[in-house]
């Protein structure tokens, strides 16, 4: 065969149509192996995953999904809703207020509904007066079902415990480090330098820590601390066994006072 005047033997000519070949076909019953070809491939990917290994974030602190409730906390508690206006002495009604004064008719959930008062306007709901996105941080945060009272209080929790104030507040102190803490969460609650956090009206420490002592005190009598008491412990001394004869043994006993 010629190719432009080239003559071309009959191998050359087979060893061309065999380049031209698809990967992995069969030219004249010898196979072409393409294993060698994707294996190296992936001895590279392989080599460069060892080189660049996957990168590890660390994952955020772990919340506990239920905080306990001490007396300390709840006269924290209930300085909050004191604070926001919803203490109402202590009765539940306080979890149905709304912002402006006016009551949810249902806790199955937060009614995310902007009210009016005074030249103000909010969403905040509850009795420590959640705004929507707060509330469905929380809820995201400790799996929270409905807006009861319970769920209210964990949430509450959080959002202290996610300002860095829960330590604090276990002391049973309302200090003004404290209240300072708590104050971007809580705009009734006073900065260091006495003010509210976002211009709003703002209750004055001092009203806010007699409030907290006086709660705390009747918690505490309510439910004291317990202390585990440790009896005596009464040591028996047993007699020692006599090793002599029976007239000594006798007169050793005598001597002990244990008479004849």
């Amino acid at each position: 065969m010629r190719v432009n005047g080239v003559a071309i033997t009959a191998p050359l000519v087979a060893a061309a149509a065999v380049a031209v070949l698809p990967l992995g076909a069969q030219a004249g019953g010898v196979s072409v192996d393409t294993d060698s070809f994707q294996s190296s491939r992936q001895e590279d990917v392989e080599l460069a995953q060892l080189r660049m290994p996957r990168l590890r974030f660390p994952g955020l602190p772990a919340v506990p999904r239920i905080f306990a409730i001490t007396p300390e906390r709840r006269a924290l508690l209930n300085t909050i809703r004191y604070a926001e206006g919803t203490w109402k002495e202590g009765a539940d009604v306080g979890y149905r207020v709304m912002f402006g004064g006016s009551l949810m008719k249902t806790l199955d959930r937060h009614p995310d509904r902007i009210n009016y008062t005074s030249g103000y306007a909010s969403a905040a709901a509850g009795a420590y007066q959640f705004m929507p996105a707060t509330w469905r941080l929380a809820v995201r945060a400790l799996d929270l079902v409905g807006f009861g009272p319970h769920a209210q209080d964990q949430a509450a929790l959080y959002l202290i415990q996610r300002r860095g104030a829960l330590p604090l507040a276990d002391r049973g102190i309302l200090s003004k480090d404290l209240a300072a803490k708590l104050a971007p969460e809580w705009a009734s609650f006073p900065t260091l330098r006495n003010r509210s956090y976002y211009g709003q009206p703002v209750v004055k420490y001092g009203r806010l820590k007699r409030f907290y002592e006086a709660n705390l005190a009747r918690l505490r009598n309510l439910h004291p601390p317990m202390v585990k008491t440790v009896e005596p412990e009464i040591i028996i001394e047993e007699p020692e066994v006599c090793s002599g004869d029976a007239f000594e043994c006798m007169l050793e006993g005598v001597g002990q006072g244990d008479g004849i």
